[in-house]
């Protein structure tokens, strides 16, 4: 297919994700069965045009002065692929299988357009119903930050320290132009230009191999903050696809027990074809029907404590951390899903509270940027659970991994961890820590250990 046609090809997607309101991943799934001439390459390219027009919907659209998927795609190619109106103009010109020649008044918009006077919520490309809530955490610099979540994101890998180390596994990848990352100790990151191709790492030997895993740095980070070491037990409550299953289990170095727990089981399933790859033996897979499973139950009696060393949650969210790699995700939210997920994200700590042992630690971690997700959450957990105390997130840090804390001009403080793409490069993310009081001391015991893991 030409570059013409793939645009082409992009707008009749975008006009079934406006219409149906519908993941994009399955109208680009279902434009390629409609489209089996489409090779893969074409596929991808016509997937990548669509996502960084979802990245970039809402300022495209004021850029052009309609909303149109036309029009949002135009937009896009002069903001986000920074191509000019000739350049442009050559990929519509009305030719078989390409766009219609552009108008005077698209030419103009693409000519003149500015986002200079643009609100907030246009400039950093999210849905006006949640700028009051992003200025609660941000401010003024809202937009920025937001506008950064409206780029496409690196490919992070994470190294899997139970087959390979980081050196020697980055120069088997040196043909990917890979680079050690700034935060995790264990991750490289392949840097991708907005119109590059994604990049097959599922077919590279090191993947294959269990070397590697994809994994954001943030998220990277998130599972080395709780700690977990040999010997200890282990759970990953809200495990999902096993990306920190993996994480924590090679901390672990294969001893000890991490049981991953999710509500899904079909997720749990994916993850145990990740596990056998990394070569993890002493994780246990467990499908809960809920938060108050009979399994929670077992494990903590009522009115006594669990016996786990750690207890990490990933809590649902809103997800607004990994929009530069979901960013329809961003459009089909509601207030109606944050209010439902501060309900589950309070029964769901409320719940794996139980599990820890005095002297133990419960991890929340959320992909969220909002105050209602993060602080406020661990503000409402302290409130209501007198047994736990909060375990400062710089503490953590420099046990586990060492070096410069990450700070920014809007820091969650010592406390708690907040990194945000425009600030550390990484997706969005929170990082809470409690530790159950040990018998009912008030002092939070003196560190673990205090060398880091900067250079395993």
């Amino acid at each position: 297919m030409t570059p013409a046609a793939r645009l082409s090809a992009a707008i009749e997607v975008m006009a079934d994700i406006e219409q149906r309101r519908r993941p994009a991943s399955d109208a680009l799934k279902d434009w390629g069965l409609a489209h089996r001439f489409a090779g893969s390459g074409d596929r991808a390219a016509i997937a990548g045009i669509a996502y960084d027009a979802l990245r970039r919907k809402a300022s495209a659209a004021f850029l052009m002065g309609e909303d149109t998927p036309r029009a949002v795609l135009l937009g896009m190619l002069r903001l986000e692929r920074g191509m000019d109106v000739g350049a442009i103009a050559r990929l519509a010109d009305g030719a078989r299988f390409a766009p219609a020649p552009l108008s005077e008044a698209e030419q103009k918009s693409l000519r003149d357009g500015s986002l200079a006077q643009a609100p907030a919520h246009i400039a950093g490309d999210y849905p006006e119903w949640l700028d009051p809530h992003l200025v609660r955490v941000f401010g003024e610099e809202r937009a920025a930050e937001a506008a950064a979540l409206a780029r496409r994101a690196p490919l992070d890998l994470r190294v899997n320290t139970l087959k390979a180390d980081r050196d020697k596994t980055a120069k088997s990848l040196d043909h990917l132009k890979v680079a050690p990352t700034r935060w995790s100790p264990f991750g490289l990151r392949i840097t991708l230009a907005p119109d590059a191709k994604n990049i097959a790492v599922h077919s590279e030997p090191a993947f294959l191999g269990g070397l590697v895993e994809v994994q954001d740095e943030g998220s990277q980070i998130a599972a080395l903050l709780a700690g977990a070491r040999p010997g200890m037990r282990v759970v990953d409550f809200c495990a999902g696809a096993g990306g920190k299953t993996l994480a924590l289990a090679a901390a672990m170095r294969n001893r000890g027990k991490l049981v991953a727990c999710d509500t899904a089981e079909w997720r749990l399933e994916r993850a145990g074809k990740r596990l056998r790859r990394a070569g993890i033996s002493n994780v246990e897979r467990r499908a809960l029907s809920s938060e108050r499973d009979p399994w929670v139950k077992h494990h903590a009696p009522k009115g006594k404590e669990g016996g786990f060393d750690r207890v990490f949650v990933d809590a649902p969210c809103l997800g607004i951390g990994s929009w530069r790699r979901n960013p329809d995700a961003k459009w089909r939210s509601s207030p109606q899903d944050l209010a439902e997920l501060i309900e589950r994200q309070h029964a769901i700590l409320d719940s794996a509270a139980r599990l820890v042992k005095p002297g133990g630690r419960l991890i929340y971690a959320t992909c969220s940027l909002l105050r209602e997700e993060n602080e406020a959450q661990a503000e409402t957990f302290l409130d209501a659970h007198g047994d736990f105390m909060l375990y400062p997130a710089a503490r953590a840090w420099a046990e586990t991994i060492g070096g410069d804390y990450p700070q920014s001009d809007r820091p969650a403080g010592d406390n708690y961890l907040r990194l945000t793409p425009a600030a550390h490069g990484t997706d969005g993310f929170f990082v809470a820590l409690f530790e159950r009081r040990a018998n009912n001391s008030n002092v939070i015991p003196e560190p673990e250990h205090s060398e880091g893991v900067r250079n395993p």
